[in-house]
């Protein structure tokens, strides 16, 4: 698929920190994919790898937090992938990330593209979440396939997520709030030592993410942290969510 094709804006993001270009029309850099990034962590030397990277985004974010952090772009879409690496070398980030247009539950191809079992120390994702049997979904392809999730979807990405890490390496994740108990229950068999830090659109709301840090072979009681809330009761963003979203801060669920 050719990228040229697509119809395209450049933004910027973390207060200016990062810049984007992402397709007009289709999925949209949002919040999930900057406190993601500030949930995840990481230290300079570390191999990290974000699955279902779009644009790049999230593991953009992280690369431009940490540095000397080494990041793989993983994006089944041709199109988004390529727009993923052209984001690397706009942002200068390029000489540490790298884009691989494959997909994210193909084994043979992750190993060809250099992914090589046990070999990462964090991963990263954001998959689709939404029930594709339970909800309408976008008439755009991209878009739908950004966020409606398939049948089995979310524990096959934590299978890839465990294939990849070294034992301790740490999972970082964000999902709906209301289907935590998919994620733990998808984590049970390789991952241990989770802890959970919801998100709240404003004080008086559900939340409606989860942040979600899991290590492999990992041990210890599941911690639930003080939950981020995104805006006051009169919709002004809370100065917890501009010192992430805009000021690259860093989320407490990152701490070991």
């Amino acid at each position: 698929m050719r990228t040229d094709v697509l119809e395209t804006s450049e933004d910027a993001v973390l207060g200016g920190r990062l810049r984007l270009r992402q397709p007009l029309s289709g999925h949209r850099v949002g919040h999930d994919a900057i406190l993601l990034a500030a949930a995840t962590g990481g230290r300079a030397g570390e191999h990290v790898v974000d699955l279902g990277a779009g644009v790049g985004a999230a593991g953009l974010a992280l690369a431009a937090r940490v540095a000397g952090l080494k990041v793989a772009l993983v994006e089944i879409d041709p199109a988004l992938c390529a727009l993923a690496a052209g984001n690397a070398r706009l942002n200068r980030l390029d000489d540490r990330v790298k884009a691989l247009a494959i997909d994210v539950e193909d084994t043979q191809a992750r190993a060809a593209a250099g992914l090589t079992p046990g070999s990462v120390d964090r991963v990263l994702m954001n998959p689709p979440f939404h029930d594709a049997t339970r909800q309408n979904l976008s008439p755009d392809p991209r878009r739908r396939l950004a966020h409606a999730a398939a049948p089995g979807l979310l524990p096959r990405w934590i299978a890839s997520a465990a294939w990849l890490l070294k034992p301790q390496g740490v999972l970082t994740l964000i999902w709906r709030a209301d289907a935590l108990a998919d994620v733990q229950n998808a984590l049970t068999s390789e991952f241990g030592g989770v802890a959970v830090l919801p998100v709240y659109p404003r004080p008086d709301a559900p939340a409606i993410r989860v942040l979600v840090r899991a290590v492999k072979s990992g041990g210890g009681a599941a911690v639930t942290y003080p939950g981020l809330i995104l805006n006051d009761r009169h919709g002004k963003p809370s100065a917890a969510a501009e010192a992430v979203l805009r000021g690259a801060g860093t989320l407490i669920i990152t701490e070991s």
